[in-house]
């Protein structure tokens, strides 16, 4: 029982460490969500579990010997979010004449996929110790807190993202502010894996 709740705290750790930053990106995702309609709300939930089923099979996959990724080049994946910011940035200025421009910055599963899969990239390095060195059965149960730790993401970030100010702001400047935050997530991705010392 000891080992148990050993693993289950140790899991709930790193899964808290390592997506401490997730919590802004879901809020905004869940602040778009009730100020344009889009993505819509179950589209975050299941964007969110696969981007992270993601992240953890290709550490399970790094943790038997194979690279799916480089690790010195997983920083280039913050181009995503970025080029997503642009995008909303310039569907936002080509709108700013509208009486309600939307502040829609992913409008699906995928682009919540990859927004979450660019944002964790770095926790792979993380994972791919943890799954290398624990056995089958821990593995599984550290997968298990991990399923639980994405509800509680999501739980608490549309929670903090249903707040009727913070809503009322995004609506009427989330046409800049999202677009704007994706971009600061996707260049600080970038710039923290030290990517850009290797394309020089």
């Amino acid at each position: 029982m000891g080992d148990l709740l050993g693993i289950i705290a140790a899991a709930a750790g790193v899964f808290t460490g390592t997506n401490i930053d997730d919590i802004i990106v879901l809020t905004v995702l869940f602040l778009s969500a009730r100020a344009s309609g889009k993505p819509r709300p179950w589209q975050i939930w299941v964007g969110q579990y696969a981007g992270i089923a993601t992240l953890v099979a290709v550490s399970a996959i790094a943790a038997l010997g194979l690279t799916v990724v480089p690790d010195q080049w997983v920083g280039l994946l913050g181009l995503l979010p970025f080029g997503l910011g642009v995008r909303g940035l310039l569907g936002a200025i080509r709108s700013r004449h509208d009486e309600q421009p939307t502040p829609t910055v992913a409008s699906g599963i995928l682009p919540v996929i990859g927004i979450t899969v660019a944002n964790g990239a770095d926790n792979i390095s993380v994972y791919t110790p943890v799954f290398r060195t624990v056995g089958v059965a821990a593995g599984l149960i550290t997968v298990a807190v991990f399923a639980v730790g994405v509800a509680v993401w999501c739980l608490a970030a549309s929670w903090l993202g249903s707040h009727r100010r913070v809503v009322d702001v995004v609506e009427r400047y989330g046409h800049w502010i999202v677009p704007g935050v994706f971009m600061l997530i996707g260049a600080a991705i970038v710039i923290e894996s030290g990517v850009l010392a290797r394309l020089g």
